[in-house]
C-alpha cells in the first residue's frame, strides 16, 4: 500500500512539473493568462503529490512500529503496539 501512495506522489510530483515547464514557456511568450492557469494546475498537482507522500509516510511509520514491536515484545505488548498504530475511526 505505502508503494501505491509513493508511486501516485511521484506522478503528480512530474504532473507538477510539468504544469511548471509550461506555465514558464506560456510566460515567456506573453501568453499570461495561459501561464497563469499552468501555474494553478501546477500548484494542484504539487499539492496532491504532498498529501500522497504524506500519507506514505503515515504507513510506513505504522509498518516500522509494528515491525519492531514483533522483533522486541511479547505477543501481548506486540499486540498493544498493533492497535496504537492503526489509525483511529474518528
Amino acid at each position: 500500500m505505502p508503494q501505491d501512495s509513493h508511486q501516485r506522489a511521484a506522478e503528480f510530483h512530474e504532473m507538477a512539473a510539468h504544469a511548471h515547464q509550461a506555465a514558464a514557456a506560456h510566460h515567456g511568450k506573453g501568453d499570461h493568462q495561459t501561464g497563469h492557469e499552468l501555474s494553478r494546475q501546477a500548484m494542484e498537482h504539487a499539492a496532491k503529490a504532498f498529501q500522497y507522500s504524506q500519507e506514505a509516510h503515515q504507513i510506513c511509520e505504522q509498518e516500522r512500529i509494528i515491525s519492531r514491536a514483533a522483533i522486541t515484545q511479547s505477543p501481548q505488548q506486540f499486540q498493544a503496539a498493533s492497535l496504537r498504530a492503526q489509525p483511529s475511526a474518528t
